[in-house]
């Protein structure tokens, strides 16, 4: 009898689903002044997605698509130990979906059937797809001045079109998802009965946050969000206010995102290993 009851527990313990435990961090304001606080969530993991803004396979930025093409190698581990616990992947490279035309990660978001979303999504159009511009009623200005696009090489690099794919080290597997459509996301969430949405990508000031898929849109339509901070970058150039270096500056716009937005946890939360650092980082 007892035999019998230990193996229909471990049959119980590998059928239950996976929970991620998330060490989140927010931005709180206090009598002290805005202090970072930290609490622990507990998040199913088939009930949670990773949304990938805009890992491009080029840039027109020579110093962005060095960024990208480092931190895709360990993005692209990350996803891998999400999608073994049961994690949704949803690829966003924004305007060249039509590369994935034909795919069944592709065609999944196609023909997911429509669901209401509880507010209007966003219609503004911006950079090949509908955008989410900042809520002066929620936040102020961002901490960084990107108004100059945030080149931070030693020569201004040229705009161009660079992009024509999604990054190749970042791989697709079954069961993923690519669109960089509010719309074809909110009915694959709702198909798959997903509320916890985490973000991770480029670039954090703009598309990250501003995309149809980013962080304003996912939480103006109700879902829990967090932005995984050691997984994402910026468009910013240090000659710009407020002065500091490019990594400082993605910083200063991850706090930005904790007070007004949503917290944030790390890669750790997810692979148990270290979370990522740039090697250009050089702060101590």
């Amino acid at each position: 009898m007892l035999r019998v009851l230990i193996l229909l527990a471990m049959a119980t313990s590998c059928a239950a689903p996976d929970t991620l435990t998330l060490h989140t961090r927010r931005r709180l304001e206090t009598s002290a002044g805005v202090v970072a606080h930290e609490e622990p969530a507990r998040w199913p993991a088939r009930r949670t997605a990773i949304i990938v803004v805009d890992m491009w396979d080029d840039h027109w930025c020579a110093g962005a698509a060095r960024r990208v093409a480092e931190l895709a190698g360990p993005m692209d581990a990350m996803l891998a130990a999400a999608r073994a616990r049961g994690v949704t992947v949803v690829h966003a490279p924004s305007s060249v979906v039509d590369f994935y035309a034909g795919t069944p990660e592709r065609e999944a978001a196609r023909r997911a059937p429509f669901a209401a979303s509880p507010v209007p999504l966003s219609t503004d159009e911006r950079w090949g797809t509908t955008w989410c511009w900042p809520d002066p009623a929620r936040e102020p200005d961002l901490p960084i001045d990107d108004a100059d696009m945030g080149c931070d090489c030693a020569t201004e690099c040229a705009l161009r079109d660079a992009w024509s794919r999604q990054i190749a080290t970042l791989t697709i597997r079954p069961g993923d998802v690519v669109s960089d459509d509010g719309q074809e996301v909110h009915n694959l969430l709702a198909e798959r009965g997903i509320e916890n949405v985490i973000l991770a990508g480029v670039h954090l000031n703009m598309c990250v946050l501003g995309r149809p898929v980013g962080i304003r849109q996912m939480v103006r339509t109700g879902k829990n969000v967090l932005l995984m901070r050691d997984m994402t970058d910026t468009m910013y150039a240090s000659d710009q206010a407020p002065y500091v270096d490019h990594f400082t500056g993605t910083d200063l716009v991850v706090e930005h995102v904790e007070r007004y937005w949503c917290p944030s946890i790390t890669s750790a939360d997810v692979t148990g290993a270290a979370p990522f650092r740039f090697s250009e980082d050089a702060r101590e």
